[in-house]
């Protein structure tokens, strides 16, 4: 093939390869910017819905659960809340054999329909009492949280131990 007009063959391509840098640039590279960007919309928007559904099939769980709360959480009467969640742990605790040795509760007003009692429990025993001390205390009725827990051994074998843990109790204030 040869070029007649080597001139005109020039600015032809001059045109192409300004055109091919414009198109790429400006038009292609924004382009597929916004449809990968769309894309991790949508797998956003897919990933809600999936959780939307989950939360949908376990509506009824979550609302017994909530019931269950409701009835069985702390008095707003700070006094009252502080000795069932005390009898609570005074229970437990014999039940499983550990000595609490300190508790020290604080209120926490977090929000406007809620308080919650953040009660800091020192107990001692060795490792299956301590271990059960602490199931009854997870799987007790009240609304209870385990925010923190340290176990630390008292002599060589690890045989006594002291647990430090930090637990919140939910307080439901009445709604208005």
């Amino acid at each position: 093939m040869k070029i007649d007009n080597r001139q005109q063959f020039l600015v032809v391509l001059t045109i192409v390869a300004v055109a091919l840098f414009v198109g790429v640039n400006w038009v292609i590279t924004p382009l597929v910017g916004k449809w990968s960007d769309r894309q991790k919309q949508i797998k956003n928007l897919h990933a809600k819905i999936d959780d939307g559904q989950k939360l949908i099939k376990r509506g009824a769980d979550i609302h017994d659960r909530w019931v269950q709360m409701q009835a069985h959480s702390l008095p707003a009467d700070s006094s009252l809340a502080e000795s069932q969640l005390f009898d609570a742990l005074d229970g437990w605790s014999k039940g499983s054999g550990t000595e609490l040795a300190s508790l020290m509760p604080q209120w926490k007003s977090d929000a406007t329909n809620y308080l919650t009692l953040a009660c800091r429990v020192e107990a001692s025993g060795n490792l299956a009492s301590l271990s059960k001390f602490l199931y009854s205390l997870e799987k007790g009725p009240m609304p209870l949280r385990l925010d923190s827990v340290e176990l630390g051994a008292h002599d060589k074998e690890g045989q006594q131990m002291t647990l430090s843990t930090e637990i919140n109790g939910l307080a439901l204030l009445p709604q208005k």
